[in-house]
């Protein structure tokens, strides 16, 4: 009222400091904050994450249209000076030398070049006797001012992106269109959300996005940033071009702050890796400099145009579930009664099953129990009785792995080992989670170190970091037993690789970039595959040790041959000209053929040739009795013949096998 005063209480030291101190961060500005959780630890593993995060989005967004993914990733370094052009930032020469990171004494200049002088001169004597000369690796010192800033771009022919949606996609953090439990590449949902914060945080310069779905005439083009205490996008630009081209996909493109000279490698190696598990991809890989030499190109090419079937979103299995996802369940289903809710809203409980759980929950439920009037103690119960029930396992339908005739491919296309395995395990299950692991294991190869090449994937994507804990590192490494394949462990060129898909990936840690060793079921089952695989092997690896003793046993006996045909001619030339006697005593054959040898009709030469011939006989009938007793022969196969088809025949499936795929079609013509 008016003329009222009003007092107010002081608040005490304690509440006020508690009044202080309570705030809300917004999820932009939690992942700001806490950037390692998503990957982008220091300059050069954000490269690393921003180029994973972007190739990922594009092959999601080309498969979910069952469209042959197409990638161009470049990486263009940029330079202090453009970079300052970039944000109309005026260049200044340094007034105050000593003030900077790099700067150097005259006295520390002096001691650097008498070392380096020094080390010239003793290499220079190196190379005068004759020896091979390092390189001398010339430090380079960089203060933190001058780190190097990129400009990262991903292309892809994928869905593309609403134009309205582009904003909220990629400038508001935990917002997407894959949430769900399905099999996802995804980590965190955070996708190029991420890059862009870390673009706000190295550079300050916004994302540039230029995305077209399929048939639109226009290109979305979207220049924004992200306001990280409200996470809200903030538009730059938001204009509509003209898609002459019917071009339809993405391109991102974002400029950050990196390492590329310790990440090279990396970037390299987990492009060749995702190759490897998705051979019906093209990949073009471009890092640009001011240092032409310094600039890299790699082309992976597509092998083959069979891809696996998008991951399907499933229901939550029981046993799965905790109480508050029982909750929101309940908010969100259709179903009015308790019975329809069981049946339809979880995977493994039909009408029957579900009947019988309401039968066990008491008297207070029953089928017909309307679902939004269950009260938080019998939410309770249902959930003590999800814990307590047996339950179908589910299925692994709803799951997408690479395949063996894809995994196969892609080691062949970019390791050219010298054999390969594969194998794929049926779905299994851990907490309610249905898993599939596939497979290979190769020997020989291009580019592979002697020794254990572990390659790990989950969910179809390469995981490079913290591989001493992981489960398939721990496996090839401690519980298979490569002798007992025929296998050199730590001589022959051996590449394993193992994929683990699931709706759950169990990962480790918060950079999420192994899976751990404690869940009995996965360990189990990559054991299982590895070993399928080295099975395979032992056979082929038999089958070339036999050749190879077949080889060896022709050379050791041809070595011998032509000896041994001179002193058999040299002996009967002597018999015919000499000794009579021996003629009669062997018969009328060893007289004929003493005969031939005095009328020059049979010679050393011949000689040769007849024992060169039986060699030959004689290898071939031991091998084929060995490989006989081994088991090693092969039933007779039957040659199938392929005729052409033509365009206008309607596509009916593919039958998948680790070596081949048929794929058939109807509608065919007289």
């Amino acid at each position: 009222m008016e003329g009222e005063t009003k007092t107010k209480a002081k608040p005490t030291k304690g509440a006020s400091s508690r009044e202080a101190t309570l705030k809300q961060k917004s999820p932009a500005e939690f992942f700001s904050e806490n950037k390692n959780i998503a990957g982008f630890d220091n300059p050069g593993k954000s490269l690393y994450t921003t180029v994973r995060e972007l190739v990922e989005n594009a092959l999601d967004s080309a498969e979910s249209i069952s469209e042959l993914p197409v990638v161009e990733v470049t990486i263009e370094e940029i330079s202090r000076s453009k970079f300052n052009n970039l944000i109309g930032l005026i260049d200044r020469e340094r007034i105050d030398a000593e003030l900077y990171d790099d700067y150097e004494t005259e006295k520390a200049r002096e001691k650097r070049l008498a070392k380096e002088a020094k080390e010239q001169e003793k290499q220079a004597k190196i190379a005068a006797s004759g020896k091979k000369v390092k390189e001398i690796a010339k430090k380079v010192s960089k203060s933190r001012g001058e780190s190097s800033l990129f400009k990262v771009s991903c292309k892809d022919n994928g869905r593309g992106m609403s134009h309205d949606d582009i904003p909220n996609m990629l400038g508001r953090v935990l917002s997407g269109t894959k949430y769900g439990l399905r099999q996802t590449r995804g980590k965190f949902g955070l996708g190029a959300k991420m890059a862009l914060i870390w673009a706000k945080m190295s550079t300050g310069l916004p994302i540039d996005v230029r995305a077209s779905t399929k048939g639109q005439n226009f290109i979305s083009h979207c220049v924004l940033d992200i306001d990280i205490h409200k996470n809200i996008p903030h538009v730059h630009l938001h204009e509509k071009l003209d898609n002459s081209f019917r071009w339809h996909g993405a391109e991102i493109q974002v400029t950050i702050e990196g390492n590329w000279t310790t990440y090279r490698s990396k970037i390299i190696s987990y492009m060749r890796q995702m190759a490897v598990i998705t051979p019906y991809a093209e990949f073009l890989f471009r890092f640009i400099t001011e240092s032409q030499d310094k600039n890299v190109t790699i082309r992976f090419q597509r092998r083959t145009d069979v891809m696996p079937p998008p991951p399907e979103e499933t229901k939550y299995h029981p046993s799965a579930v905790d109480l508050l996802l029982i909750k929101r369940l309940i908010s969100e289903t259709s179903k009015q009664n308790l019975v329809q809710f069981l049946q339809h809203d979880f995977t493994s409980i039909s009408k029957a099953h579900a009947e019988r759980l309401i039968g066990e929950m008491g008297s207070e439920f029953s089928a017909k129990t309307l679902v939004k009037s269950l009260t938080d103690q019998q939410i309770v119960r249902i959930h003590q009785l999800f814990r307590q029930a047996k339950f179908d396992e589910p299925s692994g339908e709803c799951l997408s792995p690479a395949g063996e005739y894809n995994l196969r491919l892609g080691i062949i296309k970019e390791l050219h080992p010298d054999m390969v395995a594969t194998y794929q395990g049926s779905p299994q299950v851990f907490e309610g989670h249905p898993f599939i692991v596939e497979a290979g294991v190769s020997i020989g190869g291009r580019d592979v170190k002697p020794g254990l090449n572990i390659f790990r994937f989950a969910n179809r994507i390469p995981l490079l970091f913290e591989q001493g804990g992981d489960v398939v590192t721990r496996t090839a490494m401690k519980r298979i037993n490569w002798n007992n394949y025929k296998i050199k462990e730590n001589q022959d060129k051996v590449g394993v690789f193992v994929s683990i898909v699931s709706t759950k990936i169990p990962f480790k840690g918060t950079g999420k970039e192994y899976i751990g060793d404690d869940i009995e079921e996965i360990a189990s089952a990559v054991k299982f595959s590895i070993q399928q695989c080295c099975s395979q092997l032992k056979a082929k690896i038999s089958r070339q040790q036999a050749a190879w003793d077949k080889q060896e046993r022709k050379r050791t006996l041809a070595k011998y041959i032509p000896g041994v045909s001179r002193a058999i001619y040299d002996t009967l030339l002597t018999i015919s000209e000499n000794d009579r006697a021996k003629r009669r005593k062997y018969g009328e054959e060893f007289a004929e053929l003493v005969d031939k040898v005095s009328s020059h009709e049979i010679t050393e030469a011949t000689l040769k040739q007849k024992l060169s011939q039986h060699v030959d006989q004689m290898d071939m009938e031991m091998a084929l009795e060995y490989a006989t007793q081994s088991g090693m022969i092969e039933a007779a196969r039957e040659a199938i013949f392929l005729s052409c088809v033509d365009e206008n025949q309607t596509f009916v499936a593919d039958l998948k096998s680790p070596v081949c795929v048929v794929r058939m079609f109807s509608g065919f013509g007289v």
